[in-house]
């Protein structure tokens, strides 16, 4: 049978054709709903952390009113340390995962957005007499489809991506800031651990001499062997405390040439002795902290996200409308196609409304309002968190600055003590004992100062990452 096509004028087959169409769109988008915005940062801090009342000054700082400052990395004035932080950030592996998914999650913004224009597809046929697949059919659809967003599922889809894009930038932000910071604490702990080292090797010295002393004391008469045994045993305790340090301190540069992306080889060259300490205390205020802390924006974007969702899923419930407008050109060398114009305009709408999916839709979102709230409760867990590490801090610092003094007072002390017992030992007036007493306290209170001067650098840093200060040059 032969469809016979007759030859007259065309004319478009549906009224008012794509215009029509496009007019029927614009105005059902400029009256579809208004998206609600997830809440601001002051109503989620109440909501999340409702018991919480945050002082007007931290508690821990007592009369410092220093403000948190960026560029922390500059206060401590150590270029080598400045080079080690811009080479870990260049070649560290997990900060490179980490600026992945950032570019991941842009692209699923991107993504999300793409659902709000219109689709277009092209569709061509041709071939021999039988097309490829015995129709004969041959010619050219053009169609294009545009889902109306009335209830806000795809705009309320691409705020949540949006949200979470700027979450995972924050996220990377507070990465780049930890490294950072482990890369300066790493740093100063290889600083204390060469530091030990070369106290233990002048310990040693002075061991050496007192077995030398022990040597004289009996050639003259004065001594015996139980003073250089002690001497010589005592010389040997601090070799092996000295081969300890040296394995501390080949690890502490390992780990260090592991955040820089380096091959743990022990060979990075440190400062031999701890930068300046800066004196002002950046402690800023604590209202401010949760808008600074780059790790809380990104729960508060969470949040966002979450939100809109959960929206996103309630908007999933409703009917979809789409528009949807083509034309076509359509051939045929086997048949003769009935009655109809070439090319063919047409234009149309499609509604899709779910009527029963056995509670899939309704449980979508309840799931969605759970996950909201463990993001508003993981915003407070971290908005906490922040409070506790600023007051660790400041803490912990104050201690390590009033411990400075006291141990300085008794290094000066514990020293002259055993110059003292060190002369008498020389021309016979004291005993052994008492000289191995008093360079056994010299040597502890050296290096516990050397380890709470090191832990006050440790603590500066942990208030600077703390309060979310950024280390990069302005």
């Amino acid at each position: 049978m032969k469809f016979l096509r007759p030859h007259g004028p065309r004319e478009p087959r549906c009224g008012g054709g794509p215009a029509l169409a496009l007019a029927t769109a614009i105005a059902l988008t400029m009256t579809g709903c208004v998206l609600k915005k997830p809440p601001e940062t002051a109503a989620l801090k109440e909501q999340a952390l409702p018991k919480v009342q945050v002082p007007a000054a931290w508690i821990a700082a007592g009369d410092l009113v220093g403000n948190a400052t960026d560029n922390w990395l500059a206060t401590f004035h150590d270029e080598g340390l400045n080079a080690a932080v811009a080479e870990a950030l260049a070649n560290n592996p997990d900060l490179r995962v980490t600026a992945a998914r950032v570019e991941q999650a842009e692209l699923y913004a991107k993504l999300a957005g793409a659902t709000l224009y219109p689709s277009v597809d092209l569709l061509a046929r041709g071939g021999g007499k039988l097309s490829g697949d015995n129709s004969g059919l041959k010619g050219v659809v053009l169609t294009a489809s545009w889902e109306l967003d009335v209830w806000g599922r795809v705009r309320y889809g691409r705020a949540a991506a949006v949200a979470e894009a700027v979450s995972a930038q924050a996220d990377l932000e507070y990465a780049r800031q930890s490294l950072a910071a482990q890369v300066a604490k790493s740093w100063f702990l290889a600083t204390e651990a060469g530091m030990q080292e070369e106290m233990a090797r002048a310990t040693i010295h002075d061991s050496e001499s007192l077995v030398g002393f022990a040597q004289v004391r009996m050639r003259v008469g004065v001594g015996n062997e139980e003073d250089l045994s002690v001497a010589r045993a005592t010389a040997g305790t601090y070799r092996d405390t000295l081969r300890q340090i040296e394995l501390a301190r080949d690890q502490a540069i390992r780990s260090l040439e592991l955040l820089l992306g380096r091959y743990p080889a022990a060979a990075l060259a440190v400062t031999p002795q701890l930068p300046r300490q800066p004196d002002v205390v950046p402690a800023g205020l604590p209202s401010t902290l949760l808008e600074r802390r780059p790790d809380v924006i990104a729960a508060e974007r969470r949040v966002a996200a979450a939100f809109n969702r959960m929206h996103e899923a309630k908007a999933a419930r409703l009917p979809r409308i789409a528009l949807t407008t083509g034309v076509s050109s359509i051939s045929s060398d086997l048949f003769l196609l009935q009655s109809r114009d070439n090319p063919v305009w047409n234009a149309g709408a499609n509604l899709l409304m779910p009527i029963f999916r056995g509670g899939a839709l309704k449980t979508q979102v309840e799931i969605r309002t759970a996950e909201q709230k463990q993001a508003i409760a993981n915003y407070a867990s971290i908005g906490l968190r922040a409070f506790g590490d600023v007051e660790n801090a400041l803490a912990a610092e104050i201690a390590a600055r009033e411990r400075d003094e006291i141990l300085t007072e008794t290094l000066a002390d514990n020293q002259r003590a055993f110059d003292v017992v060190k002369t008498q030992f020389r021309v016979g007036s004291s005993d052994l004992r008492y000289v191995t007493q008093r360079q056994l306290a010299l040597n502890s209170t050296t290096v516990a100062l050397i380890r709470v001067r090191s832990e006050q650098r440790l603590q500066r840093v942990n208030l600077h990452l703390a309060l979310g200060g950024s280390f990069a040059q302005p």
